[in-house]
């Protein structure tokens, strides 16, 4: 099934598009999205516990299950400064 994955902030940065379609097999959940960034992107590993995570402009938990065609969002945390 087709994912679309929006990245943002430094998130962007480490992965090097705002924006990627990824094929997930049926029933996976945004976890396994998340370990598939994880494995080829190992930078990101560090800011996984921060991010804010959206399935079709609603947060989500890295529980819930991705249908074809979800949009699923990732927002690094908010810096301070």
């Amino acid at each position: 099934m087709h994912i679309r994955v929006l990245f943002f902030g430094v998130l962007k940065d480490l992965i090097g598009r705002a924006v990627e379609t990824l094929d997930l097999p049926e029933r996976s959940t945004l976890a396994d999205l998340l370990n598939h960034y994880s494995v080829n992107t190992p930078q990101l590993h560090e800011h996984l516990p921060g991010i804010a995570m959206s399935i079709n402009q609603e947060f989500a938990r890295a529980s819930d299950v991705l249908k074809a065609g979800d949009e699923v969002a990732l927002l690094p945390p908010v810096s301070g400064d």
